[in-house]
Order: C-alpha cells, then structure tokens, then sequence
C-alpha cells in the first residue's frame, strides 16, 4: 500500500497546519515554510496557488495520495449542489478517521497504522483497510486478541489525553473498545479551517 512518508512536521509548517500534535511544538518555534529558497518561490498570492495549497493541505490532513484524493473528489462532484460538503463527508467516513475522531489514536496518522495492522473488526469481521468506507449501522471494534496488547489495555488514558471533541454521527464507548456509526458527518464537525469551495475549483480548471 503506498504511503506518504515524508515528514510529518515538515508536511505541517508547508501547509501553515498541524498535521500531528507533536508539529504543534515546531511550529511555534519556526515559522514559515521550510525550504532554503521557499520565500523566494514565484506565484505567492495568485488564485492558482492558493486552490493548490488547499487541495494538498486537506489531502495531507486525511493522509490520502494525489489519485486517492483526485478519485474522492470525482465522486463527490457527481452530487453538484454540494460537492464540497459531499468530498468532506466522504473523508470523515473513512475508517482511520472514526478511530481517530473517536479518539482512539492522537492522530490520523497513528488511526490508520491500528486499522492496517488488523486490530478492528468491521461488524465483527477482522477489516485492515483504513480508507473503508462506514455507513450508518456500521460497527468497530477493538479484536479480542488485540484488547490484550499494552496499547489497549490504556484506551481509556488514549482517549482521555487526545482531547478529540465529540462528533454526532459516532458514538464511543472506550471500556467496550467500540464505536457505532449513529449518522452520517455534518458539515461544521469537519476539521476547522478547511475551505472546500478552492478545491472544487482546483479540479474544474
């Protein structure tokens, strides 16, 4: 499965973003974007740039690769009213992202390696694809044999200390080590700061 392994700080301070809580630290002592020559880059300000950095900023904080985020949004683009909305909801379901809302893991990027290891069961079958789609109805939870290991056994610390503010459509329960799909992802419980409208654009040049 191909990845991004780049820094994930490094990712952070080009997107003006923390990616990570551990880039939240870095970023207040460095500011800007990394790069001997980045102040120097042609194009600052231009409407083009500012799509660009949008697009790569959300595509970075879901953790998803250019023809992964570039087929979501094709999809998203067949509802036209809400392509926006639509293209964020989409990202919200993917299965490391309702372990990490649910604040199983302290970031995306630690939910996906907990789904790709194979230590959740979708509806009581073993699933090891983060980018699985959930609907509503659907359940995760922690495997028997994976409830055993370390990590696990201090879920409810995990959950405690990664300060994930609740979100309607999941519904936690961290002494069971499970989480229900109650709905679908609204709009505003998305992560701040995003704004869709520049990505729509991006791909309809």
């Amino acid at each position: 499965m191909a990845r991004d392994l780049s820094p994930i700080v490094k990712q952070s301070r080009r997107e003006g973003y923390a990616l990570h809580p551990k880039a939240v630290k870095v970023m207040a002592r460095k500011t800007g974007i990394p790069g001997e020559h980045a102040n120097g880059r042609k194009g600052k300000g231009s409407l083009y740039l500012t799509q660009l950095r949008e697009k790569q900023k959300v595509r970075r904080i879901y953790g998803l690769l250019e023809k992964q985020f570039a087929k979501l949004v094709a999809e998203a683009k067949k509802d036209r009213s809400q392509t926006g909305a639509k293209l964020l909801s989409l990202l919200e379901r993917r299965a490391d992202n309702a372990v990490y809302r649910a604040g199983f893991a302290v970031s995306r990027r630690a939910a996906r390696q907990l789904v790709g290891h194979g230590h959740f069961l979708l509806n009581g079958k073993r699933v090891d694809i983060p980018s699985i789609r959930l609907k509503e109805g659907d359940v995760l939870e922690v495997r028997p044999k994976s409830q055993k290991s370390e990590y696990f056994a201090h879920l409810a610390d995990i959950v405690s200390n990664a300060g994930q503010s609740a979100v309607s459509w999941l519904k936690t329960d961290a002494k069971k080590m499970k989480i229900e799909v109650v709905g679908l992802p609204k709009r505003e419980e998305a992560e701040v700061g995003i704004e869709e409208q520049l990505i729509v654009e991006y791909y309809s040049r």
